[in-house]
């Protein structure tokens, strides 16, 4: 029988500085895993990766299905492996809620792309996880930005409120929507419209040319209407094509001025500090989180307290109240001694 091979925390780290995909990947799935033992790896992974300071260009694409996200990061990929830089993409597709794995999983995606040596590209399941990303894509980032890859764009689950989430991760968003869409700027504009550095309006080529600039008039009149998100950026609306390459290289051009204006206001670094403090809450949250629904207490009187609220013995907050007495209550091990849980379900 073969032993399958596991390779050390220095061993790991030294494949990611090195550019070597597979020990990337390996450290990925490190990082999604619940596995205790891989969780204490990984955070050992990411603690050495995180001393390799790098000032990638983190990009979020995000926008309405149906908008052609994959299709134009491929286009816009091209562009980008083309001016000499190495790009990864972490590509986020839907979860079942059934069996919490990827419902697009198996559809073959970005496929030129590929195939350059110069790409990394990683799906990843949302793990039906709120703010269009993956729970893990943070920490996915600082391994692509430890591997030396130049750019790396996040591509969303699609666009909601709940999208605004992905830019507390990445420097730039660029929301795709499609010709005619403009009817939808009520239901969007309070969300992902007032964080979007860019509008790119998509598959613009053929009989779509005419609403197309209908539709950019309609973004940049709701643009100019929305809060600044940056003193020195106004963003813009492009007609762009996958299938021809019209207003790719222009978008590209206008996400390297944005990135170049960040680095002459030495704004680039105070982002980098934010990104970090809103990871260490993100990670505090979802660990105590974790912590209160594996904890046996809580999960003894939860069947209970959830029937006696839906009885009406007791409203939602008392309940609430209960199980967080019945939590805080709970003798706890020192530091150290406890066991990183595996994670648990609230419904």
């Amino acid at each position: 029988m073969t032993r399958h091979y596991d390779p050390d925390v220095d061993t790991v780290v030294r494949g990611i500085m090195n550019g070597e995909r597979h020990m990337l990947s390996r450290a990925i799935t490190l990082i999604e895993s619940q596995r205790p033992e891989h969780e204490r790896k990984a955070h050992e992974i990411l603690d050495r990766c995180l001393a390799k300071k790098t000032e990638a260009i983190r990009i979020g694409i995000t926008g309405s299905p149906g908008a052609g996200k994959s299709t134009f990061i491929e286009a816009l990929g091209e562009e980008i492996i083309n001016q000499g830089l190495r790009l990864a993409v972490l590509a986020i597709d839907p979860s079942s809620k059934q069996s919490k794995g990827s419902i697009l999983g198996d559809k073959a995606r970005m496929e030129k792309l590929a195939g350059r040596k110069e790409a990394f590209i990683r799906p990843t399941a949302s793990s039906c996880y709120l703010g269009g990303t993956s729970p893990k894509t943070h920490e996915t980032i600082i391994l692509c930005e430890a591997a030396g890859y130049d750019v790396i764009m996040v591509e969303t689950v699609g666009v909601g409120q709940s999208e605004v989430l992905v830019d507390s991760m990445v420097d730039f968003i660029l929301l795709l929507m499609l010709p005619g869409s403009g009817d939808e700027l009520q239901g969007i504009k309070r969300g992902i419209m007032e964080i979007a550095d860019a509008v790119a309006i998509t598959k613009t080529d053929g009989d779509q040319a005419g609403i197309a600039a209908i539709s950019r008039a309609e973004f940049e009149a709701a643009l100019r209407m929305l809060p600044a998100k940056h003193s020195f950026w106004q963003p813009q609306v492009f007609l762009t094509s996958a299938l021809t390459g019209a207003g790719i290289k222009e978008v590209w051009q206008n996400i390297s001025m944005f990135f170049a204006q960040m680095r002459e206001r030495n704004t680039l670094e105070e982002r980098r500090h934010q990104q970090l403090k809103n990871l260490l809450y993100t990670l505090l949250e979802e660990r105590l989180k974790r912590e209160f629904f594996s904890n046996s207490e809580v999960t003894g009187s939860k069947e209970k307290i959830e029937q006696q609220v839906l009885s009406g013995q007791i409203s939602p907050f008392s309940g609430a109240n209960v199980l967080m007495e019945a939590f805080m209550n709970y003798p706890r091990l020192p530091t150290g001694e406890q066991a990183i849980c595996s994670g648990g379900n609230p419904s």
